[in-house]
């Protein structure tokens, strides 16, 4: 039977746009690294820890955003994320000290909270049709890395011309323009009547006592231990161990002459294949088990990981490496959320798959900080990667007991 909702509608084409300028200023942040510690004769792990902070804020701001959009709703929530984001960047432009960067990296972290994943795949997830849904959730997903895609170059770029400090007024401006085009998102709620009758309190209990909702909680640890790491310290770690790029080569004739715009390019180009690997996971989490689908990316992402480290860093491999990352970058997300909403229903998905998302935001606290702090004592990555590897391992075998079926307990319509 044809859907009744067709896949391109208002809400996810306003939420695509929201999370592309989002996540175009999110992925920007690494490339700062070795501008502001060097401006201010600061070790790696200060600034590091600005962007732990920042992440960690994303993680425990996600489900307060989303029961807030459940509450107030989700416009109201996404005004408030956007101003919080922008007020952020701008007492950030004005730091000159690592506490003041990691103070204001709070606002930063919460901001991208009310604009990002929780709040608009909910919003998304909602005003699908139950056809639509996993591919809806994936062409949101993958609008992050529409962002991603263009955010860390235009950062590099405008680097060459101005100082840090007015990029990130430029970004805060950017982040209110949002705004402009949230009146188009009208979400119609599809919950069942007796999801609606369903408090809070009653889905969270039996999710916390659901193995299922443990393991995935556990699993996107690693996700975003990965993610943090690599966004944050790819562009140093290339700048800084990459063999020199050739005079006339490819690279070169396009613009790349140097490691630190290679490191920008990097991030770009993760992002141009985590598109199409986000949509495939989408297409495919409407045909197989996502469990499975979840297992397989984060062991292929094991492996990629491994080879790009145990082999020489050159221009071509740092190239192979974004390519194949991306390929594997957010394609856990429209699965995992997938998975909350198919178990859970869809009148808290926004507070459950928050929650689930505060442990990827652990990770990626944890990927940041340990790269930055490592790398001041061993003065290389080389531990906090085989680190990243360990914990994807884990990830890949966890999610195999998850129980893909609604839970038992559940009021159903």
């Amino acid at each position: 039977m044809p859907s009744k909702t067709p896949l391109f509608t208002p809400v996810l084409i306003v939420g695509c746009v929201i999370l592309i300028v989002s996540f175009a200023v999110r992925a920007t942040f690494g490339v700062f690294q070795i501008p502001i510690a060097e401006e201010f004769g600061w070790l790696r792990a200060e600034f590091s820890m600005a962007i732990a902070i920042q992440n960690l804020a994303w993680g425990i701001g996600q489900p307060l955003f989303g029961a807030l959009a459940e509450k107030i709703g989700d416009r109201k929530s996404i005004v408030i994320g956007s101003l919080v984001y922008a007020v952020g960047l701008l007492l950030t432009a004005g730091s000159t000290t690592p506490f003041e960067h990691q103070a204001y990296a709070w606002l930063v972290g919460f901001g991208v909270a009310g604009t990002g994943f929780g709040v608009i795949l909910a919003v998304v997830g909602r005003a699908s049709s139950d056809e639509n849904r996993s591919m809806s959730l994936a062409i949101v997903s993958a609008a992050g890395s529409a962002g991603q895609i263009f955010g860390p170059p235009l950062a590099e770029w405008m680097l060459g011309f101005m100082p840090w400090q007015s990029i990130f007024v430029v970004f805060a401006v950017s982040i209110v323009s949002v705004l402009l085009v949230l009146p188009f998102m009208r979400s119609p709620s599809i919950a069942s009547k007796t999801e609606l009758e369903e408090s809070l309190g009653e889905i969270l209990g039996k999710a916390f006592r659901d193995p299922s909702f443990t393991f995935l909680y556990l699993g996107f640890f690693s996700c975003g231990y990965q993610l943090g790491f690599i966004t944050a310290h790819l562009p140093a770690f290339v700048t800084e161990l990459c063999g020199p790029i050739m005079p006339g080569g490819m690279l070169d004739t396009m613009g790349i002459s140097t490691t630190s715009a290679l490191g920008a390019l990097s991030i770009a180009l993760i992002g141009v294949t985590n598109i199409m690997g986000t949509l495939a996971a989408g297409w495919a989490g409407k045909r197989y088990p996502k469990k499975y689908l979840l297992a397989g990316i984060y062991t292929a992402r094991t492996v990629v990981g491994a080879l790009f480290i145990m082999m020489p860093i050159t221009p071509t491999s740092v190239i192979l490496f974004a390519l194949a990352m991306g390929a594997l970058w957010l394609a856990t997300v429209p699965l995992t959320s997938g998975l909350v909403a198919h178990i859970y229903g869809l009148r808290y998905m926004g507070t459950l798959y928050g929650l689930v998302f505060l442990s990827h935001q652990i990770g990626g606290f944890t990927g940041i900080w340990l790269g930055g702090r490592l790398y001041d004592v061993y003065g290389d990555y080389t531990l906090v990667w085989w680190i990243g590897l360990a914990v994807g391992a884990f990830s890949a075998v966890i999610h195999l007991p998850i129980r893909e079926r609604r839970l038992e307990g559940l009021r159903t319509a």
